[in-house]
């Protein structure tokens, strides 16, 4: 069985997108639409623009989005037996298996970027990647950290999970978990505590304007980042949305998840083959195209 997956926000590069818009009616097309739709050249900017302008949110979340939607419409026959995305990349993946409309796909990532690029303006926070420790230490390490915002944010793979809180939260988590034997701790270059509690007033944006959006079952599952598990409802979709925001994205989880049910090549979609990785350290038998 065959299974498309989406990658989320950064993964992008200056020229992304490029070749698709020139060689492919289409995909010129959708990108116009798209430039139209955000009411400025998002295509200037992922062709030729800066890294520092292209790694703005409310840049970088739809640029992410159009490269995967586009490249999947282009490159793909379309028919994918099951979907998933990397957060941002799971509204890729409704996309694709036909939940959402190209159009109110855009906008409700162009709202989710807005949203979250102003709660991060609330409060000064980050996130760090943790290598070598299983999941369990990483998570109890978090939960004894009670007097600041402290959470694993990204199950990657085994032996990556990425943690996401405040400043001082996250700077202690990682003393705690080097000692603990973490092989590195790494600071990202982010602008905020994505997919943690600190993300509840972009949460709380961002479910306004799903509600305000049609949705549609899906042509195959998706398996959502909350909870790891195929999904056809178009409510239950809906509210998973939501709850992404500030809950973990269990990547491992959803790929093993994926896998148990019956795919066996996995085709990722957008700039950069990040995905493509993750899967192979998460079960190197299956094929990831």
């Amino acid at each position: 069985m065959k299974a498309y997956v989406f990658p989320g926000q950064g993964a992008q590069f200056v020229g992304m997108g490029k070749d698709l818009y020139e060689t492919n009616q289409v995909a010129h097309d959708l990108f116009e639409c798209a430039n139209e739709i955000l009411g400025f050249r998002i295509t200037d900017i992922m062709f030729s623009g800066t890294d520092e302008d292209l790694r703005q949110t409310k840049v970088t979340q739809p640029a992410v989005f159009l490269h995967s939607v586009i490249s999947a419409i282009v490159n793909s026959d379309g028919k994918p037996d099951m979907v998933a995305g990397h957060s941002l990349g799971e509204f890729s993946a409704l996309v694709v298996s036909g939940a959402l409309n190209f159009d109110d796909g855009l906008r409700l990532v162009s709202a989710r970027a807005q949203a979250m690029q102003k709660a991060c303006e609330l409060e000064p926070s980050t996130m760090a990647a943790i290598i070598a420790l299983p999941d369990e230490v990483v998570d109890d390490v978090c939960d004894s950290i009670t007097d600041e915002v402290v959470v694993a944010a990204n199950f990657n793979c085994p032996g990556q999970v990425v943690i996401s809180g405040s400043i001082n939260g996250i700077d202690r988590a990682c003393e705690i978990l080097k000692e603990k034997g973490a092989k590195r701790a790494i600071k990202l270059s982010v602008g905020g505590a994505f997919h943690s509690p600190l993300m509840q007033p972009a949460a709380e944006e961002l479910r306004n304007a799903i509600l305000a959006t049609e949705f549609h079952s899906p042509k195959c599952p998706i398996y959502q980042n909350v909870n790891a598990y195929a999904q056809t409802d178009a409510e239950l979709i809906k509210q998973n949305l939501v709850a992404q925001l500030t809950a973990p994205v269990r990547w491992t989880q959803t790929v093993r998840n994926m896998i148990a049910d019956g795919a066996t090549e996995f085709h990722e979609f957008g700039p950069g083959d990040v995905l493509k990785g993750l899967i192979r350290k998460i079960d190197s038998t299956v094929q990831t195209l």
